[in-house]
């Protein structure tokens, strides 16, 4: 044993101590670096993404950007011609009801004869306001090509769907939206959260950790994972002696065969008026001018535009059957005023005609057959078929 430092004296590096140097930090960032620059990278190279015609993003993986991203690079590859044409939007893309072989994007390519030409990219739960910044920080690679854009007038169908309401609210995708500017009323989250948002768009590499997440972690984080509760009394955490690396997967996840909750064999899968509660809504429509949503709208074609997309946009089919007859004029003015800005603005657009009301599930999902007729419709109209041709 050592004997003890005189007092005043330096004390001895310890065994247990490791100091280093100006080189030593500079090899350790450049390590460091390396690694958060090149492992997301290798990743998508050695993890195997299955994407087939009709291919969307599974339910569960709905706030996983950094797959959504990849999707996006994937359709962005050399293919062979007609180009596939991406269509971006909330759920009524995606498919709530339905299998993916129901959805819009199914049946406009079967329409045009063309297996795979519209592929779906819509997600669950996204709204305007995190659409634009989905498309902003995760789709880089949309660039010089058609891309096919649905307007829901559904997120300005009241101040709290419109997220201008003051009163604080959750909603899905806030990582998404303006974490600074513009200001969002109902949205109170510190700036410890907002700003790892901001450092999560602009860093990849925090992305594919929040893709692990996702795919390995059940949506929650290695600590939040690791700190989970069973349903005993007392609780127990199973997953404290858990390794976390085991759980690491590259594989993804994918839909059930036969999905319990979507498809024509879903109880769910039913017209809106076979519900105890069917009845004519009312809706708190919000002016265009003061919209946020119609604004963050706006913003994304603006986007889509300047990286050089040819864009059409979509508007509706709203389910006008669930509207009290008393606020329909009021919903015609805020679907017209829509559409005349797109005409103004030049943006080939089109307006499908009100599905029958038993086609529709809710207030702005069709079911399968309802998609059906709604892709028939469009490939009909004019617009479309001049903005597909030219």
């Amino acid at each position: 044993m050592p004997p003890p430092a005189a007092p005043g004296s330096e004390v001895p590096l310890g065994v247990n101590e490791m100091r280093l140097g100006p080189r030593q930090w500079l090899a350790a960032a450049a390590i460091i670096l390396a690694c958060a620059l090149g492992i997301p990278r290798i990743w998508k190279h050695a993890a195997p993404l299955e994407t087939g015609p009709d291919y969307r993003i599974p339910y569960q993986l709905s706030k996983d950007y950094w797959l959504y991203q990849w999707r996006l690079e994937r359709i962005a590859e050399p293919a062979a011609a007609p180009p596939a044409v991406p269509v971006l939007g909330d759920s009524v893309i995606w498919g709530e009801y339905v299998r993916p072989d129901g959805t819009l994007t199914h049946f406009l390519s079967r329409e045009t004869g063309q297996t795979g030409r519209f592929l779906n990219c819509g997600v669950n739960g996204l709204f305007p306001l995190a659409m634009e910044g989905l498309v902003r920080y995760y789709g880089e690679s949309l660039r010089n090509r058609k891309v096919v854009v649905h307007c829901n007038v559904l997120w300005m169908s009241s101040p709290k769907a419109d997220l201008s309401a003051k009163k604080e609210q959750e909603f899905n995708h806030s990582r998404l939206v303006p974490q600074f500017s513009p200001r969002i009323p109902c949205y109170r989250a510190d700036a410890s959260e907002r700003l790892s948002a901001v450092v999560e768009r602009h860093v990849g590499f925090f992305g594919w950790v929040s893709h692990l997440d996702n795919v390995s972690f059940d949506q929650r984080s290695i600590p939040a994972w690791t700190l989970e509760a069973d349903e005993s009394r007392p609780p127990q955490y199973p997953n404290a002696w858990r390794n976390p690396l085991g759980r690491i997967t590259v594989a993804l996840p994918g839909e059930a065969e036969d999905d319990p909750d979507r498809g024509p064999r879903s109880p769910r899968h039913k017209p809106w008026t076979a519900g105890e509660t069917a009845a004519a809504a009312r809706f708190e429509w919000v002016d265009l001018d003061a919209s946020l949503q119609w604004q963050a709208f706006q913003r994304l074609i603006g986007l889509l535009q300047g990286r050089g997309c040819d864009v059409l946009v979509v508007l509706g089919p709203f389910n006008e059957h669930m509207v009290a007859r008393e606020q329909r004029a009021a919903f015609h003015k805020l679907r017209d005023g829509i559409a005349a800005w797109l005409a103004a603005a030049e943006v080939a657009h089109v307006v499908p005609e009100t599905l029958p009301s038993d086609l529709y599930a809710d207030a702005s999902h069709p079911l399968t057959d309802g998609y059906e007729r709604l892709a028939k419709g469009i490939c009909r109209d004019a617009a479309f078929r001049e903005w597909l041709e030219r």
